[in-house]
Formats: structure tokens, C-alpha cells, sequence
């Protein structure tokens, strides 16, 4: 690579400068002062190290770039226009934060090909680079050969203030130096202001050593502001430390070019102005119009055009020798990177009769778990030191993800929640083919609600194993108990929430799942056992909700069910019917796929003319109306549980077949 002389280094970085400030000036909003700051450790990394082609975005050996700072996305907007990413042109940049624009608020990826992960909540976007690099190691521990490597990439990081501060980062970093990740990289970019002010106010830790203790290599540039010599030797010694993930702390001045506004919290989210943008070009010493970019700064910017396809073209021949020398391996890989399920991966998934004996529905998703881990080698995941209660292990799989043993793919993610949800979504960022799941308690839920949002928001298909759903859980008391868990989690746009109501059920709810793979997938799983139902259905858990037990004629009431409440409803069904009354049982493993049938369909279900309607379900009746309307009624919470057995628990809160026939009575009468 030849070298760029010191004038055009600072063109070029000027040129990411101004082009942040154009863009949020012009938009009225956003956040200039990180990328004015970052623009030289931009610069270095992505003209000196990034391996990337910005004619493929999506070419599988990549180095990853994440802004978990994302609030400053005009650094990797101005990146990506400035090196040749045709997602985002120069009219991109002036319609920055506008309707439909390509540039959004902050990155989204599935918005601008070129952004890797969906940023914004601070310390989300570090703790998915976790994620990005586990992948990284497991694939290249899985497929690379002594004589042949097609899985080489680094994951590469600018975090700030923010992402240190929250402790989802905490979580996933000491995770990531255990694992030893040493493909991780991450610039911190020191500047000392928040939104409040001077850090100082309420964050005077010495960072470096918090991370020396998780385990990570660590560097400190005191001059990140001009001193592009220093910030690309730290990351030639990162690069180098194979056995640590390494954070460079970089000090920087926020804002760096404005007389009147650097260095303070009035530069962090809040265009400059004209009056002091006029002064920072003169402090510059820049001297074009505003989203003018010198043609020398392009003709350099975009040698990475040329290098992009260089390196791409050496790895598909590397690849092409890979898989002459290797074609069951490269048939596997190339499989999983093109996103294909593997023929016959849902073959063994089990289904049941009602003789068989009744389980808890965790233990059916451990028996989905062993059943499909043979045929889907890329089912990756684990549990948040719940492994023995959420039944998240898969049979006949021994070790986890160690970094002695990548190639492994269970994870322990530890007592950390957020931090594993965080992950998952990394792994799922990674666009390998890699099907993440996690595990942990229903309740706990609400410690990784961040970032399961960020799930459905960015369309990736991590599956949540969420078990213990309900006041059945029992002894535990109500701080285990979930209430209103449930119906929050319905609330999520693009997730779907299962509950599924026996062993086929949870079968037909792993086979969703898995096959999507744009949407997030939360399984509530019972503790306690449950029946399984003669008429329940793997294939018709794809329908949502589906007529279980039904009637001769039109029926006078329509009971509906979920998980351990759906034999409730079948009892209670059977008793009433022998009283006379004609009754349907619904079962409703799924809201969100029933609401996507046709009208037809789920008229065919629900008749609207049917108006007598019972919902029961161990949690708050919240999105439940829509189904039972003013003259239905319910057998669910309206308060917090209670510590008890949990069968004593589910009793004094009126889930039972009687309370749910005394209740019936009182609609049909």
C-alpha cells in the first residue's frame, strides 16, 4: 500500500469532518461532535486495516465494523460514501435523517448495506461485537484447515463513554476476555463528555485497567485528535495479540475543528450552526462548499474499491482450492452461508399422541433441541447459567465454546442476560448461517428487553428459550413468577411469542423458528407438566391459533387456551359437554401468526357471531380483548404471584377446570 502524504491524511480526514457537520446541519439534528473527534481513528482504520469490498457489502470474509456509538453515524455514513459504498451516495448524505433516507438517525443494518449491526442503545453495539467475533472463532475453528483458511476476519469497534458507562458492556466484555477473543478490537473514543457534560460528573474510573482485569490487551493514544502514526501502530500491536481482545483508549477532542463548541456537551448532539461552522472551516483551513469533497480525497478514499475486489478474489480462490481439496466441508460451508437449511434438518423433531406421558414443555424443547442439534450443525447457543432449568443443552453434544475449544457450540454465558441476548443478536449479525438461541428464566426477560428489541427491529431470527413461564414456577415466589411478561414481549412488532400448549406444539414451534429466519422467536416453556392433546398439531402451530376440540353444530361458547391452561380449557370442554352445551376449544400457541391468516381463516376459528368467549392463560389478560371482546371474560392474573407449591399456587389464583366451568356457566347463562 503506498503511503499517503501527511497534507492528503488531513485532507481526508477533514473531508469525514465536514461531511458530518453538512449532513446535520442541513438535517437540523444529530450528533457532529463524535465523528468531528473520531475522524483520524476512522481514517486509520478503514484506509489502513479494513478489509472490505464496497462493490460486495456482504462478501463473507470481511472485517466487521461496528459504531456502538451509534448516535455519531455520520462517521460510518462519511466512510462509507467516501470509500465507494453505492448504498450511500453523496445525496444520501444530504437526505440524512430524512423519510426513506438511506442514512437514518443511527445505523440501521437493515437500512444501508455496508452498516454490520443496528446501533444506538449504548453498549449494545460492543456487546454484539462479542457476538460477531464468537462466530468468527467458531466458524474459522470449524472449517479452517492447517493448509487452508477461508474463515479470517477481525471485528473491529469504536465504543465511547456511553457504552462503557452501561452495564451491558460490563457483561459482555469480562465474557469476551474469558473466551480469550483475540480477532476483537475496539477503539474507545475518550472525550470526556456526555450529554450532561465533563464525565467527571459521574464516571472517573480508570477504564483500561476494569478491562486489564477482564482479561483484555490495553493501549492508550493521547493524541487521537491528529496522531494517525500513533492509532495505526496500536492497532498493528492489537492485531498481533492473539490470545486477548484489546481496547486502544483514544483521546480525543468531541467536536475537534469548532472554535466555540469542542470539548463541550453543546457539540454532542446538536448541529454546529452557521455562524460556527464558517469558523470551523476557517480553523481547518477548509476551503470548500458545503458536501463538496476534494477529488484527490476520493481518488484515495477510493483505492479501497480496487483493494476490496483484490482481496475478495484472492479469498475465492483460496475457497476454490478449499473446496477441491475439502467438498464436504465447502459444500457445508457454502450451504450455510447461502442461509439454506440442511435437507431433512427437522426430520426427527417428536410428536406425540395423548398416551404419551405429559411433560413440561421445557422438557420437550431439550427433546427439539437433541433431536434437531445432529442435523443442524449450526445451531449455536447456551444458557445464562441456567443450563440444568432451561434444558438448553443438546444431547449427546460435550464441552462448550471455550477458548480452548471454539470449534465447540454450546455457550455459557454466565449470569448475564442482557449480555447474551446482546451476543445472540451478534452471532446473528454475522450473516454466516449460524441459528443462535439462548436460555434463560420468562421472567428475566425483562433484563434483556433492549436488546430482544433490537432483535425484532433488525430482523434476525435469535430464538429465546424462555422457560419457568408462570405462577407455576411456585415456590419462588412472585420475583420469579412472570405476570406480565407474556403480553409485553406480544407487544414487540416482528417477534414471535410461543406458548405452546404440549410436546407437539413445541415441536411445531422450534420448526418455526428456526425456519425464520428475519424474526425472533420467544418459546415460553412450562416448569410443570402438562397433557398432551389428541388433536394438537405440529404443522398447525404455523396457523397460530387452530381448533383443538370442537362440537356438533354451531358452538355457544369458544374457550381458548395457551400452554399449561390449554388442558384447563379441554377439561372443562368435556364437562360442559356432557352437561349439554356445545363447546369449542381453541388453542393459540402463537397471536402474532394468527394475526397474519386471512380473515376467512380466522373467521372460520373465532365466528364473530360467537361472542361467548373465554380466555384462559397464568398471565395479565392484556392484548386479550381483541379475541373476547365485552361479553367474554377470563381466567388470568390481575396481580402479582405468591410463594407456594406451584399446584397451590395455580389453584388459589382459579386456574382450574372448576373455576373454568363455574365461569363458563356464568357467560352461557
Amino acid at each position: 500500500m503506498v503511503a499517503a502524504t501527511a497534507s492528503l491524511d488531513t485532507l481526508c480526514i477533514n473531508s469525514i469532518r465536514m461531511l458530518a457537520v453538512d449532513a446535520i446541519n442541513k438535517s437540523n439534528s444529530g450528533h457532529p461532535g463524535l465523528p468531528m473527534g473520531c475522524a483520524p481513528m476512522g481514517y486509520a482504520l478503514w484506509d489502513k486495516f479494513l478489509r472490505h469490498n464496497p462493490k460486495n457489502p456482504k462478501w463473507f470474509n470481511r472485517d466487521r465494523f461496528v459504531l456502538s456509538a451509534g448516535h455519531g453515524c455520520m462517521l460510518v455514513y462519511a466512510l462509507l460514501h467516501l470509500t465507494g459504498y453505492e448504498s450511500v451516495s453523496i445525496e444520501d448524505i444530504k437526505q440524512f435523517r430524512q423519510w426513506g433516507s438511506k442514512t437514518p438517525g443511527h445505523p440501521e443494518t437493515f437500512e444501508t448495506p455496508g452498516v454490520e449491526v443496528t446501533t444506538g442503545p449504548l453498549g449494545a453495539g460492543i456487546s454484539n461485537a462479542v457476538g460477531l467475533a464468537i462466530a468468527e472463532a467458531h466458524l474459522a475453528a470449524k472449517f479452517n484447515k492447517p493448509d487452508a483458511s477461508i474463515v479470517d476476519h477481525y471485528t473491529y469497534v469504536v465504543m465511547g463513554d456511553g457504552c462503557n458507562q452501561e452495564g451491558i458492556s460490563s457483561e459482555a466484555c469480562s465474557l469476551a476476555g474469558h473466551l480469550k477473543l483475540g480477532k476483537l478490537i475496539a477503539l474507545y473514543d475518550d472525550n470526556r463528555i456526555t450529554i450532561d457534560g465533563r464525565t467527571d460528573v459521574s464516571f472517573t474510573e480508570d477504564v483500561l485497567k476494569r478491562y486489564e482485569a477482564y482479561g483484555w490487551h490495553v493501549q492508550h493514544v493521547q493524541d487521537g485528535d491528529t496522531d494517525c502514526d500513533s492509532i495505526e501502530k496500536a492497532i498493528e500491536i492489537a492485531k498481533s495479540v492473539k490470545d486477548q481482545p484489546s481496547i486502544i483508549k483514544v483521546s480525543t477532542t468531541i467536536g475537534y475543528g469548532s472554535p466555540n463548541k469542542s470539548d463541550t456537551a453543546g457539540v454532542h448532539g446538536a448541529p454546529l450552526g452557521a455562524e460556527e461552522t464558517e469558523l470551523t472551516r476557517q480553523k481547518l483551513g477548509w476551503t470548500y462548499e458545503a458536501f463538496e469533497v476534494p477529488d484527490e480525497v476520493y481518488n484515495h478514499f477510493r483505492q479501497a474499491v480496487q483493494r476490496g475486489s483484490d482481496l475478495e478474489s484472492s479469498w475465492n480462490q483460496d475457497l476454490a482450492k478449499y473446496k477441491n481439496k475439502y467438498p464436504k466441508e465447502a459444500a457445508e460451508f457454502e450451504r450455510m452461508v447461502r442461509g439454506e437449511l440442511p435437507q431433512g434438518w427437522d426430520k426427527d423433531l417428536p410428536s406425540y399422541t395423548s398416551l404419551d406421558k405429559g411433560l413440561a414443555s421445557r422438557k420437550h424443547s431439550q427433546i427439539c433441541l437433541g433431536s434437531l442439534g445432529p442435523h443442524l450443525p449450526e445451531l449455536i447457543g447456551g444458557s445464562a447459567d441456567l443450563t440444568h432449568s432451561n434444558y438448553t443443552d443438546i444431547k449427546g453434544e460435550t464441552g462448550s465454546f471455550q477458548a480452548h475449544s471454539p470449534e465447540k457450540r454450546y455457550l455459557h454465558f454466565g449470569v448475564r442476560e442482557h449480555a447474551m441476548a446482546a451476543i445472540l443478536n451478534g452471532i446473528a449479525y454475522h450473516n454466516s448461517g449460524l441459528i443462535p438461541y439462548g436460555g434463560t428464566f420468562l421472567v428475566f426477560a425483562d433484563y434483556m428487553r433492549g436488546s430482544m428489541r433490537l432483535s425484532a427491529l433488525s430482523e434476525l431470527g435469535v430464538i429465546y428459550v424462555l422457560t419457568h413461564d408462570s405462577i407455576g414456577v411456585g415456590e419462588d415466589g412472585p420475583t420469579h413468577q412472570p405476570i406480565e411478561t407474556i403480553p409485553s414481549l406480544r407487544a414487540i412488532p416482528n417477534m414471535l411469542v410461543f406458548r405452546p400448549g404440549d410436546g407437539n406444539e413445541t415441536s411445531g414451534a422450534y420448526k418455526i423458528a428456526i425456519k425464520n429466519r428475519n424474526r425472533p422467536s420467544a418459546l415460553c416453556l412450562s416448569r410443570q407438566g402438562m397433557a398432551n392433546q389428541a388433536n394438537s398439531s405440529i404443522d398447525k402451530v404455523s396457523l397460530g391459533g387452530y381448533v383443538l376440540e370442537d362440537c356438533e353444530g354451531t358452538p355457544e361458547l369458544i374457550l381458548i387456551g395457551t400452554g399449561t391452561e390449554l388442558d384447563l380449557c379441554v377439561q372443562a370442554a368435556k364437562t360442559l359437554t356432557e352437561e349439554g352445551h356445545k363447546v369449542r376449544v381453541v388453542s393459540m400457541p402463537c397471536i402474532e401468526l394468527f394475526e397474519e391468516q386471512a380473515e376467512s381463516y380466522k373467521e372460520e376459528v373465532l365466528p364473530s357471531n360467537i361472542r361467548k368467549r373465554m380466555v384462559v392463560e397464568a398471565a395479565e389478560s392484556f392484548g386479550w380483548h381483541k379475541y373476547i371482546g365485552l361479553d367474554g371474560d377470563s381466567v388470568t392474573m390481575s396481580r402479582f404471584g405468591a410463594s407456594a407449591p406451584g399446584g397451590t399456587c395455580m389453584k388459589q389464583f382459579g386456574f382450574t377446570v372448576e373455576n373454568v366451568i363455574s365461569k363458563s356457566k356464568k357467560l352461557l347463562s
